[in-house]
Protein backbone atom coordinates (compact mmCIF):
# COMPACT_ATOMS: atom_id res chain seq x y z
CA UNK A 1 0.00 0.00 0.00
CA UNK A 2 1.02 3.46 -1.04
CA UNK A 3 2.66 6.12 1.28
CA UNK A 4 0.20 8.40 1.34
CA UNK A 5 0.97 12.28 2.01
CA UNK A 6 -2.53 14.66 2.39
CA UNK A 7 -2.35 18.07 2.04
CA UNK A 8 -5.83 20.21 2.74
CA UNK A 9 -7.21 23.25 1.49
CA UNK A 10 -3.65 24.37 -0.37
CA UNK A 11 -5.22 26.84 -3.06
CA UNK A 12 -3.55 27.00 -7.04
CA UNK A 13 -0.76 28.81 -6.56
CA UNK A 14 0.14 26.66 -3.42
CA UNK A 15 0.47 23.63 -5.38
CA UNK A 16 2.03 25.17 -8.21
CA UNK A 17 4.76 26.14 -6.00
CA UNK A 18 4.94 22.32 -4.42
CA UNK A 19 5.66 21.70 -8.46
CA UNK A 20 7.97 24.16 -8.97
CA UNK A 21 10.18 22.78 -5.95
CA UNK A 22 9.42 19.09 -7.09
CA UNK A 23 10.30 19.89 -10.83
CA UNK A 24 13.29 22.03 -9.97
CA UNK A 25 14.97 19.87 -7.93
CA UNK A 26 14.88 17.24 -9.99
CA UNK A 27 16.78 19.37 -12.64
CA UNK A 28 19.56 19.51 -9.69
CA UNK A 29 19.88 16.45 -9.42
CA UNK A 30 20.47 15.59 -13.17
CA UNK A 31 21.48 17.41 -16.19
CA UNK A 32 18.98 15.78 -18.19
CA UNK A 33 15.08 16.12 -19.31
CA UNK A 34 13.03 15.69 -16.96
CA UNK A 35 9.69 14.00 -17.83
CA UNK A 36 6.73 14.26 -16.42
CA UNK A 37 2.66 13.27 -16.91
CA UNK A 38 -0.42 15.47 -16.38
CA UNK A 39 -4.15 15.32 -16.45
CA UNK A 40 -6.31 17.28 -18.40
CA UNK A 41 -9.70 18.80 -17.15
CA UNK A 42 -10.45 21.52 -15.69
CA UNK A 43 -8.76 21.70 -12.48
CA UNK A 44 -4.93 21.50 -13.40
CA UNK A 45 -4.61 24.05 -15.79
CA UNK A 46 -4.72 27.10 -13.95
CA UNK A 47 -2.15 25.40 -11.42
CA UNK A 48 -0.18 24.90 -14.85
CA UNK A 49 -0.52 28.33 -15.96
CA UNK A 50 0.83 29.42 -12.48
CA UNK A 51 3.75 27.06 -12.25
CA UNK A 52 4.88 28.64 -15.56
CA UNK A 53 5.45 31.63 -14.24
CA UNK A 54 8.30 30.49 -12.21
CA UNK A 55 12.07 31.06 -14.22
CA UNK A 56 12.97 27.05 -14.50
CA UNK A 57 15.08 26.32 -17.53
CA UNK A 58 11.32 24.70 -18.96
CA UNK A 59 13.16 23.49 -22.18
CA UNK A 60 14.46 20.88 -19.86
CA UNK A 61 10.77 19.50 -18.98
CA UNK A 62 8.79 16.89 -21.30
CA UNK A 63 5.44 16.94 -20.58
CA UNK A 64 3.17 13.47 -21.73
CA UNK A 65 -0.62 13.91 -21.28
CA UNK A 66 -1.83 10.60 -19.37
CA UNK A 67 -4.50 10.72 -21.71
CA UNK A 68 -6.43 12.00 -24.07
CA UNK A 69 -9.92 12.51 -26.53
CA UNK A 70 -9.39 11.18 -29.60
CA UNK A 71 -9.66 14.33 -31.30
CA UNK A 72 -7.30 16.68 -33.36
CA UNK A 73 -5.66 18.77 -31.48
CA UNK A 74 -6.94 21.77 -32.60
CA UNK A 75 -10.42 20.70 -31.20
CA UNK A 76 -11.44 22.23 -27.64
CA UNK A 77 -11.62 18.90 -25.97
CA UNK A 78 -7.83 18.30 -26.91
CA UNK A 79 -5.77 17.50 -23.69
CA UNK A 80 -2.84 18.10 -25.64
CA UNK A 81 -3.52 21.07 -27.91
CA UNK A 82 -4.25 22.87 -24.95
CA UNK A 83 -0.93 21.64 -22.89
CA UNK A 84 0.85 22.49 -26.39
CA UNK A 85 -0.56 26.01 -25.85
CA UNK A 86 0.82 26.39 -22.32
CA UNK A 87 4.32 25.20 -22.34
CA UNK A 88 5.80 25.70 -25.63
CA UNK A 89 6.17 28.93 -25.52
CA UNK A 90 7.75 28.69 -22.29
CA UNK A 91 10.53 26.05 -24.42
CA UNK A 92 8.70 22.72 -22.82
CA UNK A 93 8.38 19.54 -25.27
CA UNK A 94 4.49 18.01 -25.39
CA UNK A 95 4.71 14.83 -26.49
CA UNK A 96 1.48 13.30 -28.51
CA UNK A 97 0.04 10.02 -27.12
CA UNK A 98 0.03 6.90 -29.77
CA UNK A 99 0.27 3.76 -29.02
CA UNK A 100 3.31 3.10 -30.69
CA UNK A 101 4.92 5.49 -27.92
CA UNK A 102 8.09 4.48 -25.69
CA UNK A 103 6.44 5.42 -22.66
CA UNK A 104 9.71 6.74 -20.62
CA UNK A 105 10.16 6.43 -16.11
CA UNK A 106 8.22 9.62 -15.20
CA UNK A 107 9.66 11.85 -12.68
CA UNK A 108 6.43 12.99 -11.69
CA UNK A 109 3.01 11.42 -12.73
CA UNK A 110 0.19 13.91 -11.71
CA UNK A 111 -2.86 12.78 -11.75
CA UNK A 112 -6.64 13.49 -11.32
CA UNK A 113 -9.72 11.47 -10.08
CA UNK A 114 -13.14 11.23 -11.32
CA UNK A 115 -16.37 10.31 -8.46
CA UNK A 116 -16.30 7.08 -9.80
CA UNK A 117 -12.62 6.40 -9.41
CA UNK A 118 -11.12 6.78 -12.66
CA UNK A 119 -7.78 7.86 -13.29
CA UNK A 120 -6.16 9.07 -16.19
CA UNK A 121 -9.01 7.37 -18.78
CA UNK A 122 -8.76 4.07 -16.97
CA UNK A 123 -12.56 3.99 -16.38
CA UNK A 124 -13.92 1.09 -14.14
CA UNK A 125 -15.41 -0.50 -17.12
CA UNK A 126 -12.55 -0.81 -18.44
CA UNK A 127 -11.21 -3.22 -15.63
CA UNK A 128 -7.80 -1.58 -15.79
CA UNK A 129 -5.01 -4.12 -14.45
CA UNK A 130 -1.83 -2.89 -12.61
CA UNK A 131 -0.02 -5.81 -14.78
CA UNK A 132 -1.60 -4.66 -18.24
CA UNK A 133 1.12 -5.52 -20.50
CA UNK A 134 0.54 -2.68 -22.95
CA UNK A 135 1.82 1.05 -22.17
CA UNK A 136 -0.64 2.78 -23.92
CA UNK A 137 -3.98 1.76 -25.24
CA UNK A 138 -7.26 3.57 -26.96
CA UNK A 139 -10.44 2.80 -25.04
CA UNK A 140 -14.38 3.87 -24.61
CA UNK A 141 -15.67 4.89 -21.42
CA UNK A 142 -18.79 3.78 -20.59
CA UNK A 143 -20.96 5.73 -19.77
CA UNK A 144 -19.53 8.55 -21.78
CA UNK A 145 -19.01 11.67 -19.74
CA UNK A 146 -21.88 14.11 -21.74
CA UNK A 147 -19.45 16.84 -21.55
CA UNK A 148 -16.61 14.91 -23.40
CA UNK A 149 -18.45 11.96 -25.54
CA UNK A 150 -15.60 10.50 -27.04
CA UNK A 151 -12.82 7.85 -27.30
CA UNK A 152 -9.52 8.20 -25.24
CA UNK A 153 -6.01 6.89 -25.66
CA UNK A 154 -4.39 6.27 -22.01
CA UNK A 155 -1.61 6.01 -20.18
CA UNK A 156 -1.78 1.85 -18.25
CA UNK A 157 -1.15 1.70 -14.58
CA UNK A 158 1.98 0.23 -15.40
CA UNK A 159 3.16 3.24 -17.22
CA UNK A 160 2.16 5.81 -14.39
CA UNK A 161 3.34 3.52 -11.51
CA UNK A 162 6.62 3.54 -13.47
CA UNK A 163 7.45 6.81 -11.95
CA UNK A 164 9.34 8.53 -8.95
CA UNK A 165 6.66 9.81 -7.21
CA UNK A 166 3.02 10.38 -7.63
CA UNK A 167 0.61 13.60 -7.00
CA UNK A 168 -2.94 13.72 -6.98
CA UNK A 169 -5.11 16.99 -6.83
CA UNK A 170 -8.68 16.54 -6.48
CA UNK A 171 -11.74 19.56 -5.29
CA UNK A 172 -14.87 18.31 -3.57
CA UNK A 173 -16.07 15.65 -0.58
CA UNK A 174 -17.51 13.54 -3.01
CA UNK A 175 -13.61 12.59 -4.59
CA UNK A 176 -12.33 12.98 -1.02
CA UNK A 177 -14.81 10.00 0.19
CA UNK A 178 -13.68 7.57 -2.73
CA UNK A 179 -10.10 8.48 -2.33
CA UNK A 180 -10.38 7.74 1.02
CA UNK A 181 -11.45 4.61 0.64
CA UNK A 182 -9.52 3.35 -1.84
CA UNK A 183 -6.34 4.22 0.31
CA UNK A 184 -8.05 1.92 2.89
CA UNK A 185 -8.77 -0.99 0.32
CA UNK A 186 -12.58 -0.23 0.83
CA UNK A 187 -13.14 -0.81 -2.80
CA UNK A 188 -11.99 -1.94 -6.02
CA UNK A 189 -11.97 1.27 -7.96
CA UNK A 190 -9.51 1.88 -10.59
CA UNK A 191 -7.81 4.78 -8.07
CA UNK A 192 -7.52 1.89 -5.13
CA UNK A 193 -5.78 -0.70 -7.87
CA UNK A 194 -3.25 2.09 -8.24
CA UNK A 195 -2.62 3.00 -4.56
CA UNK A 196 -2.99 -0.91 -3.76
CA UNK A 197 0.23 -1.03 -6.36
CA UNK A 198 2.18 1.94 -5.73
CA UNK A 199 5.66 1.68 -4.30
CA UNK A 200 6.68 5.29 -4.19
CA UNK A 201 5.44 8.05 -2.39
CA UNK A 202 1.86 9.50 -3.06
CA UNK A 203 0.79 13.18 -2.20
CA UNK A 204 -2.46 13.96 -2.20
CA UNK A 205 -4.28 17.75 -2.26
CA UNK A 206 -7.64 18.05 -1.80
Amino acid sequence: MADITLIENADDAAIAAWFVREIGTRMEKSEGPVTITVPGGSTPFPIMEKLLQDDLDWSRLVVWPGDDRIVPEDHEASNTGKLRALFEPAGAEVVTLTVMEAVPHFDLAWLGMGADGHIASLFPNTDPKVDDPRPILRLTPDPLPPEAPFDRISLTMPSLLASDALVFVMRGQEKRAVFDAAAAEENDLPIARLLGAAKQQVTCFV
